[in-house]
This record gives structure tokens, C-alpha cells and sequence, in this order.
């Protein structure tokens, strides 16, 4: 399995205590939400939780997996049970350090409460019914985009569920996202501040409702200062996941007729960390400065983002909570199934570090 990870390590990196991450892993109390979050996240990068598990699977029961990752016996043996439904995509799983850190967020939650975890990644709606258990199950928690057929299958089946950072028009339900809108509008305007005047947005909005939020509070922002903002050309339609083949849209872009035909914007504004670190490969490759020729932004605070040859300004969405805020709508929604659906957004915090720089 390699090295092992231990707490010692986590604790190196994230400057505390082996103590204080003991406790956070624990899921005990006298540690703040903010250094919890950075616990988790920081174990999940290295890998933490994905030992664990491996430590427990010295069998495999038929409840222990569905669909790829599933809940161990320890999880999920005699007590009440929430299902998370993961999309198995490509970086959309629980290697992800967004996903990923989600998803543990959701775990520490229910452990708290005693309550176990089922990791479904099965996407075929036929089967569904085979891998949920009803009698046990509290209800299900969507991790990121979830066919309408999957979301049909549980609205069918008469359980209590969330979606997170995903909504469907046709299955309404409660959500919990980001506050991608004001968030991204917050880090356009600082990008502003700098004195920047010519932009790019890096992001395909049909890509998740999240990404069509920051494209909508980037545009709110250019627009109230009279910048005019032309999807045709200043919007590229990069996917959120596919590091590789964004890499080779922009170095394609840039060797083509579009990188000599006018000059190169200053901001380049993307939609998430993945798609900001697959920019800084590109610029580097191309001999372009960052900050000092092109500034750069994510959106997210992944753990590479900390770590990149130019730390990357960006987002901080609040993954924990994000995992945990869905574990308390999905009780509230078993408690009281008739009330209105709820929409919540969790604030972020601007992280400025040094791939953007004011203009001289």
C-alpha cells in the first residue's frame, strides 16, 4: 500500500498538534470548524482516508460495496444508515480533493450522530432499488451531478434526499451549495483592484450550475464597471475535471491564429483550481510570466492549489461543512418530509496568493 500516512504527518503539514488532529479525525470537539476543515482536507490529499479503509477490508460482505466504494462493516453493520450517491467520473469521485474532502465531511458528520455511510457510485437506476436497503436507510445524499433518471429512481422509492453542489429542474429537492455567485463576483473585483481591464473566464457553464453561478457573478462584476462582457469570445469552454485535454485546448489556442490576433488578456478568471492549474501548465510551457505578464485564478482551494509553483489566488469553499450542512438538511427533511425545499449557500473566503498581481 506504500508508506503509511500518519497523524504526525498531517500534523507537519498543517502546523498543529498531533493532538489537535487526532481530536478533528476523531470527530471530538475543542477544535474550530476552520481547522477541522483544513484536517480533513489535508488528510484526504495524503491519502489518510483511503488507507483506513483499506485497513479495514480484510473481507468484503455484499453490503460492503455498491457500485465501486461502499460502507464498512464497522459503518454500516446493525445501525441507521445514510446512502451518498458519487457520480464515477473521471476526478468525480473520492479521489478528488473537492469530492473527496465532501464526502468526509459527510462521514465525520454521521459518525457523530452514530449513523453509518454507504458509498454508492453504481449510475444505473435499474439497480438502485438492489443496493438500497429501506428498512435501515435514513435517505441519500447527492454528491455533485446525479442523472435525473437516479434522482427519479429515489424520488420513486419515497426516500428523504439532498443534492450537493448539483440541483435537477425535474426532481426538486433541498440543496446545499457555495455561494458561487457572490464569491466569484468578490474575487472578479478584487481582480479589478489590481487594474485589470481585459479578462478571460475559463469554464464551460454547461458543465455543472456551479460553474453557470461564477460565470453569472463574473459577469456582475465586469458589467457594473461597464466592461463589456462577449461570451463568444471571452468565455472558454473548458471542463472542470479533464486537466489533460484542457491543457492541450489552451496550448492549441494560444499556438493558433486567436493567440496573435489581439493582445492576450491580462485576467484570466477560471471556474475552478483544475481548470487554473491546467492555465499555469500552459503559460509556463509558453514562456508567460504569472503574475507578471498573466494573472491567474481558481475557484475551490484544493490542496494543489497551496502547493503550485505559483500558489494560486482563489476560493475557499467550505467542503466540510459543505458534506456536513447535508447530513443536517437530510435529517430536517426525514423529520418534517412536507415542508418547502430549501436551497442553502454557504459563504467563502477570498484566498489571495501570488498568481495575481495589480498591473503596472
Amino acid at each position: 500500500m506504500g508508506n503509511k500516512v500518519s497523524m504526525q504527518q498531517i500534523a507537519d503539514m498543517v502546523g498543529l498538534s498531533k493532538y489537535a488532529v487526532s481530536k478533528a479525525l476523531a470527530g471530538k470537539g475543542g477544535v474550530s470548524a476552520k481547522t477541522r476543515e483544513r484536517i480533513i482536507e489535508t488528510a484526504t490529499q495524503l491519502g489518510y482516508f483511503k488507507q483506513q479503509k483499506a485497513l479495514k477490508n480484510t473481507g468484503e460482505s455484499p453490503n460492503q460495496k455498491a457500485g465501486g466504494t461502499g460502507a464498512q462493516p464497522s459503518e454500516a453493520g446493525a445501525r441507521s444508515v445514510v446512502a451518498v450517491l458519487m457520480p464515477n467520473v473521471r476526478l468525480q469521485n473520492m479521489e478528488s480533493g473537492f469530492w473527496g474532502v465532501i464526502v468526509n465531511g459527510i462521514g465525520f458528520a454521521l459518525s457523530r450522530l452514530n449513523l453509518g455511510m454507504l458509498i454508492l457510485t453504481e449510475q444505473t437506476a435499474e439497480q438502485l432499488e438492489t443496493l438500497l436497503k429501506p428498512e435501515r436507510l435514513i435517505g441519500v445524499i447527492g454528491v455533485g451531478e446525479i442523472s435525473t433518471s437516479m434522482l427519479l429512481e429515489v424520488q420513486r422509492l419515497g426516500l428523504p434526499f439532498v443534492l450537493t453542489d448539483h440541483e435537477d429542474s425535474l426532481v426538486p429537492s433541498d440543496t446545499v451549495f457555495a455561494s458561487n455567485m457572490d464569491s466569484m463576483a468578490a474575487l472578479t473585483g478584487h481582480l479589478l483592484a489590481l487594474g485589470h481591464s481585459s479578462f478571460w473566464f475559463l469554464g464551460d457553464t454547461g458543465f455543472s450550475r456551479s460553474f453557470a453561478d461564477r460565470w453569472m457573478g463574473y459577469r456582475k462584476a465586469l458589467e457594473e464597471q461597464d466592461i463589456q462582457v462577449d461570451p463568444r469570445t471571452g468565455r472558454l469552454p473548458l471542463s472542470g475535471t479533464d486537466r489533460e485535454g484542457n491543457i492541450r485546448f489552451l496550448q492549441e489556442l494560444l499556438d493558433g491564429p486567436a493567440g496573435g490576433e489581439q493582445p492576450m488578456p491580462t485576467a484570466w478568471v477560471c471556474a475552478n483550481d483544475e481548470i487554473a492549474l491546467a492555465a499555469l501548465t500552459v503559460l509556463e510551457k509558453k514562456g508567460l510570466k504569472v503574475p507578471e505578464e498573466v494573472s491567474v485564478t481558481g475557484f475551490d482551494d484544493i490542496g494543489e492549489s497551496r502547493l503550485a509553483k505559483v500558489p494560486l489566488t482563489t476560493v475557499h469553499v467550505k467542503k466540510v461543512q459543505l458534506g456536513e450542512r447535508a447530513v443536517a438538511a437530510l435529517l430536517d427533511r426525514a423529520r418534517e418530509p412536507d415542508k418547502p425545499f430549501e436551497k442553502i449557500s454557504l459563504a467563502c473566503e477570498l484566498v489571495i496568493r501570488s498568481s495575481a498581481a495589480g498591473q503596472k
